[in-house]
């Protein structure tokens, strides 16, 4: 049995209460082998008051919580009857099971989060020298100091002006020196 994602409804303003019971009830439950992760999508906004930035963080959907799992009746069972939970999304009756969300729609819901689904193929290593192809520090070169494979992200040490600067890269943002 494979583990796929799938929406779960609960009451409005309840997601963060919804995560938080659902890990418990997984933990005390004994389901790590069948429920994994609960995310409660958001995005960063900045509001500014009385001419203060602030950035608040706001749900991407109200009402809604993604959860990985391995779907069989037990999994199924838990995360319907936590408390603030009042369906999954997808299923046509009360006993019927969900559909799951499609690989790109989690990965896009994933990659706006800044989360990574899948571990990128990392073809750089630490002390490697690259180009960077594109971005304000397009054409510098500097060595590979740090790498993020989860995150997809390098950090490369660039020379300007005269001194090593350390600059957080994407990996789609540099390429092996030839």
């Amino acid at each position: 049995m494979e583990k796929n994602w799938y929406v779960v409804h609960t009451y409005s303003g309840y997601e963060n209460k919804v995560k938080t019971n659902l890990e418990k009830r997984v933990e005390t439950m004994g389901m790590e082998d069948k429920i994994f992760r609960v995310i409660v999508p958001e995005d960063e906004e900045t509001d500014i008051k009385n001419g203060k930035k602030k950035v608040v963080k706001k749900k991407v959907f109200p009402g809604y919580v993604l959860v990985e799992i391995i779907m069989t009746d037990d999994s199924w069972y838990v995360v319907r009857n936590t408390p603030g939970v009042t369906g999954f999304v997808g299923s046509s009756g009360s006993g019927s099971k969900p559909t799951p969300l499609l690989p790109e729609e989690i990965d896009f819901i994933l990659k706006r989060m800044g989360l990574e689904d899948k571990h990128l193929d990392v073809h750089f290593e630490i002390g490697e020298t690259v180009t960077v192809k594109e971005g304000p520090f397009a054409n510098f070169t500097g060595k590979v100091e740090d790498l993020d494979a989860t995150k997809g992200k390098v950090k490369v040490m660039v020379n300007m002006f005269g001194r090593e600067t350390p600059v957080e890269l994407d990996f789609g943002q540099i390429d092996k020196l030839n």
